[in-house]
């Protein structure tokens, strides 16, 4: 199941999947999108539809395992960019719902309805799409606050599901789609540069972004079993470049025993975080 698989880096997913001999269930929300990616994909099956909607997403599964028998993949692809210029200065409350519905509502209304499934067949792997984003040096709001939230769902999803035998990781792609170019993107990365939050090379990186192809292989690594044991990961794949984003760690700036001793004072604390 290859959610947002009728274009960009999603239908290179779908592509690739089916020549490692997967079959595949194509969903996006437009359906002429959706009807012509499954047609160049021997044996696809389109479905059309936002899976934010818990029915779709109940819907989309039914249909692959109507199709196939089984589900053993889930891959989301979707989303859709911010607003331009949107910040938290500007964006409005139905904007950043929106967002969060395309991004966090649509990966948790799809993993909700694969993951008894899954569990019931004893395995199953999950992928799901961040960004670089979540970082905040893009800007943005709901577009970055979603992503974050999938990477803590994702790695949730991971732990809960361990022991039945079902995976989960997110990828942090980089690619050259829709949403990264056009005149609007190339003018809000100059514009992040100019403000100081993305150096030099990462702008560069993000108006020079190599083609989808060069992101679907870690999707389909992930999604076989020669990835039987890696889950609760967070990967990057840009171009030719692949990396992990480490498990968040907390570093020890002070500490005292509280059996012993009186808290933090304000005064305290200024004087330690200051350094």
């Amino acid at each position: 199941m290859v959610v947002g698989g009728s274009r960009g880096i999603g239908a290179a997913v779908a592509e690739l999947l089916a020549a490692h001999g997967a079959g595949v269930v194509i969903n996006g929300r437009d359906p002429d999108a959706v009807t012509a990616a499954a047609q160049r994909i021997p044996g696809a099956v389109a479905h059309p539809g936002s899976p934010a909607e818990p029915a779709v997403a109940d819907a989309l599964i039914d249909a692959c395992t109507a199709a196939f028998g089984r589900v053993d993949i889930l891959v989301n692809c979707a989303g859709t960019a911010e607003p331009p210029g949107s910040s938290i200065l500007t964006v409005s409350s139905g904007q950043f719902r929106e967002l969060l519905d395309a991004h966090l509502a649509t990966v948790f209304e799809t993993c909700r309805a694969a993951a008894p499934k899954m569990v019931a067949q004893g395995g199953g792997a999950i992928v799901n799409t961040s960004s670089f984003a979540f970082l905040g040096d893009y800007g943005g709001t709901g577009y970055p606050a979603g992503k974050g939230a999938v990477n803590g769902l994702t790695l949730a999803i991971a732990a809960e599901l361990k022991e039945h035998g079902v995976r989960a990781n997110v990828i942090c792609p980089g690619a050259k789609t829709r949403l990264s170019t056009g005149a609007d993107y190339e003018h809000h990365i100059a514009e992040l540069n100019r403000r100081g939050l993305l150096d030099d090379v990462s702008m560069a990186g993000a108006l020079d972004a190599a083609a989808p192809d060069y992101v679907a292989p870690l999707y389909a690594y992930l999604a076989s079993d020669l990835a039987a044991a890696v889950t609760g990961r967070i990967f990057v794949a840009a171009g030719g470049f692949v990396g992990e984003f480490s498990r968040p760690a907390p570093s020890l700036l002070a500490y005292r025993d509280h059996h012993d001793c009186p808290p933090w004072s304000v005064q305290e604390l200024g004087g330690l975080l200051a350094q």
